[in-house]
């Protein structure tokens, strides 16, 4: 186990290339592998869960191969199961997008994970799998893994996700193309569109129509024809160095080249209305973004704004910063992530000095005069606490120190996070 201690850095500047999208890149690999023939990957993350997934397209059929920055895949337009298990890792996209594409494959297929993969419910992509013809189990009510699919001849289906989910959503539509007829799913709440929008350029029949906060989405089954795909820089993960420049004290921090989805942009809207001073310099579909010092102010921030509800543990560090309260509501999805993260980051809120309240799927934050002198994290294997944690560090009292107990989880989704902090001028004492 790996601890890293962390203290208070004033000034934050340079610029900074986040890996690229994970979102993205999962969805890249698996449209690749069903497609038939050769397509190539640009900017792909190089973190563990994408990893994971590159794994799991080769045991089911497709040749891939890295040559630099390019990767490479090769496919028949037809995967077979593997007589393995399929290992997620830490991957919760990975698994719930694979149990819709193993729903199509017939024939047996056993997902596994690591010891909080498997603590996931997995019930909720389950039921519409089902209803298309496939049978999934799992341990318990809630089907955590390990998750048997048993893929077979899958029926059209029209569904409505009863709660926001990306990944649901996703699930459905990869089994959608396997299926006899037309696929139609409606989300209330409008998530993150990469599968929709990559399905799109693959060449596969697709329509989506907004109906309100939601949309309709309606998909044609077809295999996606092979293509290049290139990977912009995952917002998710440039949030933590914006977080961290607009906390220094002085400086400029730049961070390039980020995916310029609206459902994924939201976090910048958010810091924006509490204060933060950001230019954005948009280009061909991608953003760069400048932080600078920032004196924030507390705000309301929905769940709709931040679908993914993804940047709720650093938005909970600028939060524990500014000047006034900050309410979080109904973010209950957290509690479903790699950790229970709606009471982990309340927990890391607290030991960073400041005061953090539940009330049923709402977080509310105060922030404290004394911000912390000494204090140890433990991340419960979350990536995303991980880092918060250490960008909490940066911004702390003259003379504190925060220990991140376990860092090793960080290279799930961002492995190079602690040099890019390095190359701002963080001096790291990793023990």
């Amino acid at each position: 186990m790996t601890m890293q201690v962390i203290s208070p850095t004033p000034t934050l500047s340079g610029e900074i290339l986040p890996p690229g999208d994970k979102s993205i890149s999962h969805r890249a690999l698996m449209l690749a592998a069903l497609a038939q023939g050769r397509s190539e990957i640009r900017g792909l993350s190089s973190g563990l869960d994408v990893l994971a997934t590159m794994q799991i397209m080769q045991q089911l059929g497709a040749e891939i191969e890295r040559d630099g920055e390019v990767v490479r895949v090769l496919a028949t337009g037809k995967l077979s199961p593997s007589t393995t298990a399929l290992d997620c890792g830490n991957s919760g996209t990975t698994m719930r997008l694979m149990a819709g594409i193993c729903s199509g494959i017939a024939g047996q297929h056993l997902l596994i994970g690591d010891a909080s993969l498997s603590k996931r419910p997995m019930d909720r992509v389950a039921v519409p799998l089902e209803r298309m013809g496939a049978r999934l189990s799992g341990q318990g009510e809630r089907l955590t893994p390990p998750l048997t699919v048993e893929g077979s001849v899958l029926r059209g289906l029209t569904y409505e996700v009863p709660e926001p989910s990306a990944q649901v959503k996703s699930a459905i539509l990869l089994a959608g193309l396997f299926a006899d007829g037309e696929t139609e799913v409606t989300e209330r709440l409008r998530t993150r569109a990469h599968t929709e929008e990559m399905l799109i350029e693959a060449g596969v029949s697709l329509t989506t129509i907004d109906q309100g906060e939601g949309r309709v989405i309606r998909l044609t089954p077809s295999l996606p024809g092979a293509r290049q795909w290139v990977v912009a820089t995952d917002p998710s993960q440039a949030a933590f160095t914006i977080v961290a420049g607009l906390l220094a004290k002085n400086g400029e921090v730049v961070v390039q080249d980020l995916y310029a989805g609206p459902e994924r942009l939201g976090f910048l809207s958010v810091l924006e209305r509490m204060g933060a001073t950001l230019s954005l310099e948009a280009q061909d579909g991608r953003v760069t973004v400048i932080a600078r010092p920032s004196v924030l102010q507390g705000t309301t921030i929905h769940s709709s704004e931040i679908p993914s509800v993804d940047e709720v543990p650093i938005l909970a560090i600028a939060a524990l910063r500014a000047t006034s309260p900050t309410r979080f509501v109904e973010v209950g999805e957290l509690r479903l992530k790699e950790s229970d993260r709606l009471t982990a980051t309340a927990n890391l809120v607290r030991a960073l000095g400041g005061e953090a309240t539940i009330e049923k799927d709402d977080l509310l934050i105060e922030p404290q005069q004394a911000r912390v002198i000494e204090a140890r994290i433990d991340p419960l294997h979350d990536h995303r606490l991980a880092m918060s944690a250490a960008i909490g560090a940066l911004s702390a009292l003259d003379g504190s120190s925060v220990t991140i107990v376990e860092t090793e989880c960080i290279a799930t989704s961002y492995p190079t996070f602690f040099a890019d902090l390095a190359s701002l001028g963080v001096h790291l004492d990793r023990s």
